[in-house]
């Protein structure tokens, strides 16, 4: 049976949703395999006991062997190991202590997957240059390697990023790509592939990410179902931006502006123009214009595009709803205006935007 490594990598003051998350994920995919194992090994043995009384039976027997071996290749099993720097207990950001199995000088031996996590310690963890260096050798043994969060700091110390495009949490994109100029931070998408190295946003994009691993390796509906099993809202695509267009704009200082945010969200088929939300909070247009620009860092117009083209994405990712009826509802009046905004910011039609993420 394909047994796999999965080789989670921690740190003092390392973020424990980094770990957890991801970990429960394989953990929840090897259960599944088991079972679906003993399901062909049950039908094997009951194809056992008919051959010994049937001769036709003997070929539905080799038949369910021949099943059996395609399962178990297919069906791929999980090891996980957990390793740090050093020996003993590892204390998270949060005081939760994890044992890890291993030191890092323990480690040896191919490694299926390696998994770097993030949190508030990775600005020493880049400093030891004894992980830093293990990271890399690591790497070279691995079959692929995916950092959560702010692991993927601990991946460009080690090199790993030069010449890949890659994510980490919103707050500290900039800060990667400032660091490490050889590597193309894309701060948008919840996770991000590579070749055989994979970065994901913050903290709870860890679960996405490893779900986008698992489905590599099982497929589809098995990645779906570890996601309901884990009672997620919804398996998140890669694409996906990493936060709300609420999120995305800064908080406005004055509460006026803060009620004008969320009155927009609610009443995106409305008039959204300069004229109507200037007078909304009673600013001449020209003050208002600038002033919501000062506030939230976008332009009304840009905000009001961008809560549309995000409420259309909702829609088209959960519900069967018309366009026509999606580019009335968020706003866009036809279903040509929404297919041009759609090009222009998402990359892609709303129905293209359906068919891979619907």
């Amino acid at each position: 049976m394909d047994v796999r490594r999965i080789v989670f990598v921690i740190f003092p003051r390392f973020q424990v949703l980094d770990l957890t998350g991801p970990h429960e994920v394989f953990a929840q995919a090897d259960r599944l395999g088991q079972v679906d194992r003993l399901v062909q090994a049950d039908r094997l043995a009951q194809a056992d006991r008919l051959a010994q009384v049937d001769r036709l039976a003997q070929v539905e027997r080799l038949a369910q062997a021949d099943r059996l071996a395609q399962v178990e290749r297919l069906v791929p099993g999980y090891r996980l190991e957990t390793v740090a720097p050093r020996p003993g207990p590892v204390a998270a950001s949060g005081g939760l202590t994890v044992t890890p199995d291993l030191a890092i000088d323990e480690c040896v031996g191919p490694i299926d997957t390696l998994v770097v996590v993030g949190g508030a310690g990775r600005v020493e963890a880049c400093t030891d240059r004894r992980l830093i260096d293990w990271l890399r050798a690591a790497a070279g043994r691995a079959r692929r390697v995916a950092a959560v969060c702010g692991g993927a700091f601990l991946l460009a110390e080690a090199g790993l990023l030069d010449g890949r495009r890659a994510v980490t949490h919103w707050r500290s994109c900039a800060e990667l790509a400032r660091r490490y100029p050889a590597v193309t931070v894309e701060p948008d998408p919840i996770f991000v592939r590579d070749g055989a190295v994979w970065t994901s946003a913050g903290v709870t994009a860890g679960i996405d990410l490893a779900l986008a691993l698992v489905e590599q390796d099982r497929g589809a509906d098995v990645s779906r179902a570890i996601a309901r099993q884990l009672v997620m809202f919804v398996q998140r695509p890669g694409g996906q931006a990493q936060f709300s267009t609420q999120l995305a704009a800064q908080r406005p200082t004055r509460g006026g502006l803060r009620q004008l945010l969320a009155w927009v969200v609610e009443h995106l088929a409305d008039d959204l123009t300069v004229p109507v939300l200037a007078a909304r909070v009673g600013m001449s247009e020209r003050h208002f214009a600038r002033v919501f620009s000062a506030q939230t860092g976008q332009t009304p117009a840009a905000y009001v595009e961008a809560a549309r083209v995000e409420a259309a994405r909702r829609l088209l990712e959960s519900t069967d709803t018309p366009l026509g009826s999606v580019a009335r509802r968020c706003g866009f009046g036809t279903v040509e205006t929404m297919h041009r905004r759609f090009r222009r910011t998402v990359g892609v039609t709303p129905g293209q935007y359906r068919q891979h993420f619907g």
